[in-house]
């Protein structure tokens, strides 16, 4: 494992920590490391009406946008769970539009990990290359 990933795998761990999840108990935290080498980090946030909900790969990226940063490198998901849990529809779409085909590490409380490419976890992706611009 590069050192990258245990730094991410850290930095998801303790945000997981942060997790409002009091209706499902399933805390997810995640760290994206951003093209300018800042790792940002987000944890899942639930709403009473789950549709609201926000999960942890998403508040991870987007809190790198609204800090400037249009690209990343690398992400890393933490949840406690014994079979490893990896990134949801919606996040894989996010994941794809401002990672790209980039490492995907998933890791549990445990210890286990593992790491897939983007393109093993969203095969055929749609992006902006679809869009009549």
């Amino acid at each position: 494992m590069r050192d990258i990933d245990q730094k991410l795998i850290e930095a998801a761990t303790a945000v997981r920590e942060n997790a409002f999840a009091p209706y499902s108990g399933f805390r997810v935290g995640a760290a994206a490391l951003g093209d300018d080498g800042i790792i940002y980090t987000g944890c899942n946030v639930e709403s009473a009406t789950y549709g609201l909900t926000m999960c942890a790969e998403r508040n991870a990226i987007f809190k790198g946008v609204s800090e400037g940063v249009k690209r990343f490198t690398a992400i890393a998901i933490v949840a406690d769970t014994d079979k490893l849990t990896p990134p949801c529809g919606s996040c894989r779409q996010i994941i794809w539009e401002f990672c790209g085909d980039v490492p995907v590490t998933m890791s549990n409380l445990n210890g286990k990990t593992d790491t897939a490419q983007m393109s093993e976890l969203l095969p055929r992706a749609f992006d902006s290359r679809f869009l009549n611009k």
